[in-house]
């Protein structure tokens, strides 16, 4: 999760409907905060696939499909790049079961295969998701990613040589909010950890200390705006949303190359950062 970012899928506000009225309308629904802002959303989408593009990644934009959401902005969480192919997850959120599939087959136009996919009673979202290194795969186990889901991926990536870890995930805000793994930790180097440690369950924090891992705290006082939010972009640099000023000031200080796009409306309206808007299919 932390090598040198290669190419990335991304799905723009545009291609998410947000500037469709029936699209937007749904925002109350969805667990929005505030109706979308279109214009500014694309416009901080923009300057996000510029710094990808500045980091040295290709990016690429999703097709668009008429059964997307507004969600599908945030591209990471309906599949799983890994070495032997795509997992299409299936999220916990129904508004947005649809979008494992559409990555699927497009992801096939790109010479990505699908190694397999988790059906019904499982659940899955890729926020839920950190590769801890290239065998060890840490699922959070909440609302949105299911034991039965978290089995499938067991069943799934066994075979490969990968092991499985399930975390537990809090309550937080309930089963209405998203509350991801990733919301609670981004891996930021090899042995390096961003986190909201108040909010990681113990066993958790014992885990990644036996595995040699250090922590930075957020700031508390950034919490709501996604501070723990973070992408690797590989070799200690990092992208970040310009609001969280006191978290990343922290992270400048450990000596990270933190860039960072505005993302108040397109991240924080939402629920999702700079993990959430990119779904990795390469790294080196």
């Amino acid at each position: 999760m932390v090598g040198a970012l290669e190419r990335v899928l991304v799905c723009s506000p545009r291609t998410a409907g947000w500037n469709e009225p029936e699209y937007a309308a749904r925002w109350r629904d969805l667990g929005f905060h505030h109706a979308p802002d279109f214009e500014r959303a694309q416009a901080q989408h923009d300057a996000l696939c510029r710094e990808l593009a500045t980091a040295g990644a290709e990016v690429i934009e999703l097709a668009p499909a008429v059964d997307l959401s507004i969600d599908a902005v945030y591209t990471h969480d309906a599949s799983l790049a890994t070495d032997f192919g795509l997992i299409v997850m299936r999220p916990g959120k129904a508004n947005r079961v649809a979008e494992g599939p559409h990555h699927s087959s497009f992801c096939e136009t790109l010479d990505i295969p699908t190694l397999g996919q988790i059906i019904p009673p499982g659940t899955t979202e890729a926020g839920d998701i950190v590769w801890l290194d290239t065998n060890t795969l840490l699922i959070g186990h909440g609302y949105r990613t299911n034991a039965d889901g978290i089995r499938q991926m067991r069943d799934l990536l066994a075979p490969k040589g990968v092991d499985v870890l399930s975390a537990p995930l809090p309550y937080g805000a309930g089963p209405s909010a998203c509350l991801h793994l990733m919301s609670l930790i981004s891996l930021i180097d090899e042995h390096t950890a961003l986190v909201d440690l108040p909010w990681l369950a113990v066993e958790t924090v014992e885990l990644l200390k036996s595995r040699g891992f250090t922590f930075i705290e957020i700031d508390p006082s950034e919490r709501d705006t996604l501070a723990c939010n973070v992408l690797a972009l590989g070799g200690k640099r990092l992208l970040a949303i310009e609001e969280n000023h006191r978290t990343n000031a922290r992270l400048r200080e450990a000596g990270f190359d933190v860039r960072t796009f505005p993302g108040g409306e397109l991240c924080v309206n939402g629920g999702g950062g700079p993990t959430c808007l990119t779904r990795p299919l390469l790294r080196g």
